[in-house]
């Protein structure tokens, strides 16, 4: 029997996309609605199986649903999550799969105050997957399989909501760990957040003309391949952790006026002993 029998997405891109192919391949539930603005992505998420039903309404794509599921740009996930909650029938759950937590978690959770005076059966996600590819065309059915995806329930949450959640994301083949929000934007900022800055603005250090083109390698290749992802989604991750990816900066920023000073003096041992940390550290997180 299926874990559910109606999950609704909400966005059904890269991530929301992947959810439903594994879903489906995993034979988790018996209807994947998908649900978003533009029926033509809807329609090529439906051909490639990530969804069996597809809908332009939130309220009506979710009005049978067990568990709702919210993969849309940052800045809308909470308006989405109140509006799910609003329609859902009841005992429906609702998750999230956005990269940034503490304001996004505090405003979905007040958004649901009115409904669930107590405890909200809004658990935030955040699953450490993806690809700087977009929507449907990119989904992969193994995208969650052993990969991180952190939790980040509050003291609102539901107890019930976060165990089924949990287990919602460890049937997509994913390991899941538990953080405060804070504290997931502090970190995340650094190791997610902060490398897709420096990414474009090593992008935008190379000359446009192509003069360079055939000196181009696989160091600036690997290094940059994030920043081709989606100017607007990132827009939106950046103001949303704002002041953690400030807080990174700031340290990068200092790590690179050390760099400086050890070239601009010409200290080629200060420069081994930068190399060699920065392999060792990059050394010890593995492939």
């Amino acid at each position: 029997m299926p874990a559910w029998d109606t999950v609704a997405i909400v966005g059904v891109g890269l991530i929301g996309g992947s959810i439903g192919l594994a879903l489906r391949e995993r034979k988790l539930a018996r209807q994947v609605i998908g649900i978003g603005r533009r029926r033509e992505s809807l329609e090529q998420a439906l051909s490639r199986g990530c969804i069996t039903q597809i809908s332009t309404s939130v309220p009506e794509g979710v009005k049978q649903a067990q568990l709702v599921v919210v993969c849309t740009p940052v800045e809308l996930i909470p308006r989405h999550v109140a509006e799910a909650a609003a329609a859902a029938p009841a005992g429906c759950l609702i998750t999230d799969a956005g990269s940034t937590k503490a304001q996004l978690v505090a405003d979905a959770e007040k958004a649901l105050t009115a409904k669930f005076p107590q405890m909200v059966p809004f658990v935030g996600s955040h699953p450490i997957a993806g690809s700087e590819r977009n929507g449907p065309e990119a989904a992969q059915a193994d995208l969650f399989a052993g990969r991180v995806v952190v939790m980040t329930p509050t003291e609102r949450t539901d107890p019930a909501a976060a165990a089924a959640i949990e287990e919602f994301w460890r049937l997509l083949g994913a390991d899941v760990m538990k953080m405060d929000p804070e504290a997931h934007d502090a970190v995340i900022a650094r190791t997610s957040h902060l490398p897709h800055l420096v990414a474009a603005a090593l992008a935008l250090t190379t000359p446009q003309d192509g003069d360079c083109r055939p000196l181009i390698g696989n160091g600036w290749s690997d290094t940059t391949r994030i920043a081709s992802g989606d100017p607007e989604l990132w827009r939106q991750i950046f103001l949303a952790n704002r002041g953690p990816t400030l807080n990174a900066l700031a340290d990068f920023e200092t790590v690179l006026r050390t760099w400086r000073h050890a070239l601009e003096s010409g200290d080629g041992q200060l420069l081994t002993q930068l190399l060699k940390e920065g392999k060792s550290r990059r050394d010890a997180v593995g492939s």
